[in-house]
């Protein structure tokens, strides 16, 4: 049993990977901004702690995260303005690498998306650009840290029903993969000590997700 602590964790992905945590009998502390969906957290098994990851700083972040195991990075902006984004995606993902520092807390998952990097291309007229600017700068800090860190790179997300299987691999292209098993992925890394280190990029595809997992 490990205590995992989610940051973002009302989002869709985040509440499906609290679950499957749940059902293996670790113990989630979810860190969530609205205190009206403290219910939701518990309903999905999870202790709830509002905390809006986007003012607080890090020694109120690393205050929260100690005692735990590991770190799931699984918030974001969610297509807000560009100071927010910049503000959640990548200064207050970058805290929350130095908080588990700081915590002693090693493993730290992100969950970031297929092939985020500076080389990333979007022009700045794109309202996507200030989230690939983020993440790159996000995992690029985690990169450098001294943390056990995964990344993990899905590719389009989709609510379609869990497959249990995706595609890894070098080549490959960006497909789209369901929510439900990116949040498979990410119990499937976590318990998984050979993919610290690594970027996982990935679509939906037919290999079982531990199998991929260990063999990407």
């Amino acid at each position: 049993m490990a205590r995992i602590a989610i940051i973002g964790g009302h989002g869709q992905i985040a509440l499906l990977a609290t679950k499957l945590l749940v059902a293996l009998d670790d113990e989630v502390t979810s860190i969530f901004r609205n205190p009206e969906h403290e219910a939701d957290i518990v309903t999905v098994g999870a202790t709830p702690l509002v905390l809006d990851i986007a003012s607080a700083d890090t020694g109120q972040i690393a205050g929260v995260l100690a005692g735990h195991d590991a770190v799931i990075w699984s918030a974001g902006a969610g297509g807000g303005s560009p100071e927010r984004t910049y503000a959640v995606d990548r200064d207050a993902a970058i805290r929350s690498m130095t908080a588990a520092t700081t915590a002693t807390v090693k493993r730290y998952i992100m969950v970031s998306y297929f092939n985020a990097g500076a080389g990333h291309q979007i022009a700045e007229t794109n309202a996507f650009y200030a989230y690939a600017e983020s993440k790159a700068a996000a995992d690029d800090a985690l990169r450098a840290s001294t943390l056990d860190w995964t990344i993990l790179g899905p590719s389009t997300l989709t609510s379609a029903e869990p497959t249990g299987r995706i595609q890894v691999g070098s080549g490959l292209r960006s497909g789209s993969v369901s929510r439900a098993d990116v949040a498979a992925a990410i119990v499937a890394v976590l318990h998984e000590p050979s993919t610290i280190g690594r970027m996982i990029n990935f679509n939906s595809g037919d290999t079982p997700i531990s199998e991929a997992i260990r063999a990407s």
